[in-house]
């Protein structure tokens, strides 16, 4: 891995930021502040909920602010609609989704890409509805958290034109080959990892390329309540992925890599500091 973003120095604080988390989904429901306290307690500083539609990304801002109070400065969203949801979409949605935009809590647009793999919604509105996401954040000068399944050429091609006209574009929850990452990162994007990484069943090509990825492009994230590290010992009961198994991201990393641990933590904070302005200083 590229160690040219770490400080000659180890940094004394090394908090985690999970910048991926369906925090609206009703897996939560029954203990949502407890998953938060839990978070905290393994040192999680901040969380950015994952906005999936415009219905979603109410209530990821709900959210956020519903628990402002007793958990200050942790919570943050992102306002769009994922591409599963393309075929929704009302009238007025784009300026639906400006309006959300406009609150301190929200960092970005998105969840929005192309996904070709389901189909949930019909290709040409998916390229309709990502399209004008794109153009969404670049009129708001916003970071784009993009989504991508089988879809990379049309969905490259989306962005292209854009590259330098948003802040930054994060591919959350990458999990494509090696000429993939290698163009995501030559368009200066970031690479946001998950417990995908921690699955040899599946996530084999991704634990071969991911040393590929320079530190200050990196995040991580759970994409809670999906994609539960298979590493976990004791394995959990539930299958239900949370917040507070960030740091097995951040081991499995590490025993990839050869980095400390520490340099992952802090190097990703600060990525998260940088993109989504979170305060993690």
């Amino acid at each position: 891995m590229n160690t040219n973003a770490i400080k000659s120095k180890t940094p004394t604080n090394h908090t985690l930021i999970d910048i991926g988390v369906n925090l609206t989904n009703k897996r939560f429901d029954k203990d949502r502040e407890a998953v938060l306290t839990r978070a905290q307690s393994s040192g999680v500083a901040g969380l950015l909920i994952t906005g999936t539609s415009v219905m979603e990304s109410k209530k990821a801002l709900g959210l956020c602010q519903q628990y402002q109070a007793s958990f200050p400065d942790f919570l943050y969203s992102t306002a769009g609609v994922h591409p599963h949801d393309a075929d929704n979409v009302a009238d007025d949605y784009i300026e639906q989704l400006k309006q959300l935009a406009r609150q301190p809590q929200v960092k970005a647009i998105g969840e929005c890409g192309l996904d070709f793999n389901r189909n949930f919604s019909a290709p040409t509105q998916q390229v309709k509805v990502f399209t004008e996401q794109v153009a969404l954040a670049a009129d708001l000068n916003m970071p784009l958290f993009l989504h991508q399944r089988d879809a990379f050429e049309p969905w490259f091609d989306i962005l292209s034109p854009y590259q330098g006209k948003v802040p930054a574009m994060v591919a959350h929850c990458f999990t494509g080959d090696k000429n993939e990452l290698m163009q995501c990162l030559a368009a200066d994007m970031y690479i946001g990892i998950t417990g995908w990484l921690c699955d040899e069943r599946r996530g084999q090509t991704l634990r071969d390329i991911v040393s590929l990825i320079p530190l200050n492009r990196l995040f991580i994230e759970t994409d809670a309540p999906y994609l539960t590290p298979r590493t976990i010992r004791p394995k959990p009961k539930s299958s239900r992925n949370e917040p507070s198994y960030l740091t097995f991201i951040i081991k499995e990393l590490a025993n990839i890599t050869g980095l400390d641990p520490k340099d992952i933590a802090w190097q990703t904070s600060r990525n998260s500091e940088t993109v989504f302005d979170f305060p993690t200083t």
